[in-house]
């Protein structure tokens, strides 16, 4: 059987001395796309940011690929795609410059870029859809093309787990269709993917998996189409590809 790619045993987070996250036991195997679900104030993003190191638990045990958080080092096999709103802050840049970015951990610091590095800022904007916007400043796109951009620079990394936080959030329906081509992409290619998710939307047909969490726990952890009713959350009797997929509204604001 082969190691987990995640593993989460009785996690928990606090902050400020006040639990975020409790009891969360949780194992993503290679190439599973997991959906994570639930309203606002429910550990999501929390969750997220623990399993990358940003946050400590305060007990239970979390690995990566087998070893301990706090002894993991191969963060160039880790991507992650925060929300587009960090995207405009800081130096302005061209689209290019925010995708090579990516490559930075692929490099030993100070080193020009390789060969290697440029065609994969390449092949990532084209990925994405973005080729011909290569040389615009990243603050003249639109919400979704930024998005977009930040896929993009993760995919140039060529990362092994990918971990996306409502990358659909804000975005216009063709971007939305454009990101769930690229990660369908990247899933066929075996990826492993932690996406948070306001509705499952055009991602529907590429989740393996729904973790719905509330307070801090996990309340279900299965498929989309098994989601139960408890105090007025989640229900599906639609597959998840169906447009009467009832997230919206059901779960609030994630």
């Amino acid at each position: 059987m082969s190691t987990p790619v995640i593993e989460v045993r009785g996690g928990g987070v606090a902050l400020s001395g006040r639990p975020i996250l409790r009891d969360i036991d949780l194992t993503v195997a290679a190439g599973e796309v997991v959906a994570l679900l639930g309203a606002n104030g429910s550990g999501k993003t929390t969750l997220v940011r623990t399993l990358l190191g940003l946050l400590p638990v305060s007990h239970g045990d979390v690995r990566l690929y087998g070893a301990p958080l706090a002894d993991f080092g191969d963060w160039s096999r880790i991507g992650y795609v925060p929300q587009h709103s960090t995207i405009t802050q800081g130096v302005p840049s061209t689209v290019r410059e925010v995708v090579a970015a990516g490559r930075l951990a692929r490099r030993r610091p100070f080193r020009p870029a390789t060969r290697a590095d440029r065609e994969a800022v390449r092949e990532a904007l084209e990925t994405v859809g973005l080729t011909d916007r290569a040389g615009q400043q990243v603050t003249a796109l639109s919400g979704g093309q930024q998005q977009r951009v930040l896929i993009a620079r993760t995919l140039a990394g060529d990362p092994d787990l990918l971990f996306l936080d409502e990358p659909n959030a804000g975005v216009d329906l063709v971007s939305q269709e454009a990101i769930a081509e690229t990660l369908t992409q990247r899933a066929r290619s075996g990826s492993t993917m932690v996406v948070v998710l306001h509705e499952l939307g055009p991602l529907a047909s590429l989740v393996q998996r729904t973790v719905v969490l509330r307070e801090g726990r996990i309340i279900y952890d299965g498929p989309a189409s098994g989601m139960p009713v408890s105090d007025g959350h989640v229900h599906c009797a639609e597959e998840p590809g169906s447009s009467a997929f009832p997230i919206t509204g059901i779960l609030g604001e994630v």
